[in-house]
């Protein structure tokens, strides 16, 4: 009986612990396109203002930009996936779109060039994001999507943590020249679009017998899912850009070159940690693991508001990355507990994204603020504030049959 049950899981394209070779693509495209980000993203900063002679300002500038444009079309991304019925060929734009950027930024002569770059690097991002956490949800059985979102995340941080590591150590290979690691960057890049071609499949569900007149997607979600996106936003706004961690870490004396380490330890632990999560969140329920990393990041930024030795700085990083690690999958994951209509899961993504993402620029306009007034103990408070009062509200308005 094991032996068939085996085969039929094999026939349907079933990993391990439940998890869909779909859902390991996907993973393993988003591994390919972090390590290409993740080996420009560091050492953009410096291109611009170094090479390209641009000011902070206009970094700055190009940052907003580039992050207002993906938060934005997340929602309508996702939206237009409901209406058409299909994930996949939005997430091969997206993916794509993002891909032909890259080599081009080996060609740039001024920091407006790479100003365009960008917006259409995060225009792919906007594109793709919400269809393919759609696509996962639909690829995952209902019992083991919090697995597949943690296996997704951790091969998505993994990739996170290799891009910096292969641009430290070529830059010094190719001679500091910028350009030619930026066209090296765009190999793993492309090679994550032949994996999206050729391996990733269009989930099969009762989409598919609904033809494109009939298809009524909506902007109309129940009561729960709203509060939901409410609580998402509420802990968003205390939940700034990590580039503060990185100038708490340096006000605490870590030393700047080791600054990259602490990048790594986080993501390190964040990838270690993401698929356990999700597979606990399928065995105890979303809910409690999503309290659980709430309530983690409330004491990790504590920490930070208090800590006095860079030796604090490297303990806090690490259970900063276990919060990541228990959240990021368990919330997308929730999202498709909370929207059971797959014609609206799409849109549903959109908004759960779009809220994170139009909620992060005044979280650190915040935090800076803050920070610049009152003090380091004062802005990192005020962040576990947030959380701790997301988590009860999060605690009281969900039951445990919310999962």
């Amino acid at each position: 009986m094991n032996q068939e049950i085996s085969k039929i899981e094999r026939k349907n394209g079933t990993l391990f612990f439940g998890i869909k070779k779909n859902v390991f693509f996907l993973g393993l495209v988003s591994f390919l396109t972090d390590i290409s980000s993740d080996m420009i993203y560091p050492l953009l900063p410096v291109f611009l203002t170094d090479v390209l002679g641009s000011s902070k300002l206009f970094v700055g500038l190009i940052e907003g930009i580039a992050e207002s444009t993906a938060s934005l079309l997340k929602i309508f991304s996702g939206w237009f996936s409901d209406k058409i019925g299909k994930r996949k060929p939005i997430v091969i734009l997206g993916y794509s779109l993002s891909s032909i950027s890259k080599p081009l930024l080996a060609l740039v002569t001024s920091a407006w060039q790479v100003l365009f770059i960008r917006f259409a690097d995060r225009t792919g991002k906007g594109i793709r994001t919400s269809p393919r956490d759609a696509l996962i949800a639909e690829t995952s059985n209902g019992q083991r999507r919090g697995a597949s979102f943690g296996l997704h995340r951790a091969m998505d941080s993994a990739g996170a943590i290799l891009g910096p590591l292969l641009g430290f150590v070529l830059l010094p290979l190719l001679n500091k020249n910028y350009r030619h690691l930026f066209l090296l960057a765009s190999i793993p890049a492309f090679f994550s679009i032949l994996v999206l071609f050729i391996w990733v499949k269009e989930a099969k569900t009762r989409r598919e017998k609904v033809t494109l007149a009939e298809r009524k997607t909506s902007f109309k979600f129940d009561a729960k899912f709203k509060l939901f996106v409410l609580v998402v936003a509420l802990f968003t706004l205390g939940n700034s850009s990590d580039a503060f961690l990185f100038l708490r870490a340096k006000s605490l004396g870590v030393n700047l070159v080791l600054i990259p380490l602490l990048w790594g330890l986080f993501n390190l632990v964040y990838t270690l940690s993401s698929t356990p999560a999700g597979i606990l969140s399928d065995r105890i329920g979303r809910r409690k693991v999503i309290l659980l990393g709430f309530l983690i990041y409330g004491l990790s930024y504590l920490g930070f508001a208090f800590a006095t030795k860079s030796l604090h700085v490297w303990i806090l990083f690490a259970i900063y990355g276990v919060y990541y690690g228990l959240t990021d999958g368990a919330l997308r994951a929730f999202v498709a507990d909370l929207v059971k209509e797959e014609d609206k899961r799409g849109t549903a993504y959109g908004f759960y994204h779009g809220a994170v993402g139009f909620c992060a620029l005044p979280a650190s306009l915040i935090l800076g603020y803050l920070w610049q007034t009152f003090g380091a103990h004062v802005a990192f408070s005020f962040g576990a504030v947030l959380a701790l009062l997301s988590g009860v509200i999060f605690y009281i308005g969900f039951s445990e049959k919310d999962k």
